[in-house]
């Protein structure tokens, strides 16, 4: 069984996609750790009630990027994690885990990318009235939401339509396609080896 860790910084919806999925036997892989950089991430407590190791820290605490990285690799290497996959983690991954995960790191964005990366995507896309924004899973690369695409899914934006019902129509997506694209890439490594 794939071991995976997710990255998360917010209330972790998409993690607990993940963690639905592997439950309903949809997903056959196990979240070994999640890494996540906010003390108070709704996402720390999903992981408790699924006895899911937690590896919290504080950014500012470390010298920089590269000194925090190195105690989350070890992490890594010591629970033998294979795949890192970002739900909602707010920072720039930087070359200590490139190079130690390097094609095996993904990030799902809440936009049709390459337009409206990085911060606040869904409400970039609603301010800007475009009529479809969607949901794009992309393998990470050192810029912001730069990586090479693997899988996007569009919705669409009524002029009724709210920000609240933008966003909710973006999660009901990202809940559904990001555990179906998690499922695709470990069987495609699966029948490499």
């Amino acid at each position: 069984m794939r071991k995976l860790a997710v990255f998360a910084s917010g209330s972790g919806t998409n993690f607990q996609a993940i963690l639905d999925a592997i439950e309903k036997g949809k997903l056959n892989a196990e979240v070994a750790l999640l890494v996540c950089d906010k003390p108070n991430a709704f996402a720390i407590e999903r992981a408790k009630k699924h006895n899911i190791e937690v590896f919290q820290f504080i950014p500012k605490n470390f010298e920089n990027k590269q000194a925090f990285e190195k105690v989350i690799l070890q992490q890594l290497q010591d629970l033998n994690v294979e795949w890192i996959f970002l739900a909602g983690y707010m920072r720039l991954i930087g070359e200590t885990l490139l190079e130690a995960y390097e094609g095996r790191i993904v990030n799902i964005h809440p936009s049709l990318l390459p337009s409206f990366p990085g911060k606040d995507a869904i409400e970039q896309a609603y301010e800007a009235k475009v009529k479809v924004s969607g949901v794009t899973i992309h393998f990470v690369d050192a810029g912001m939401d730069t990586g090479p695409i693997i899988a996007q899914a569009p919705i669409y934006i009524e002029a009724s339509d709210t920000l609240e019902d933008v966003r909710t129509k973006i999660q009901e997506v990202e809940h559904r396609l990001y555990p179906e694209v998690i499922d695709k890439l470990l069987n495609e490594v699966e029948r490499e080896v």
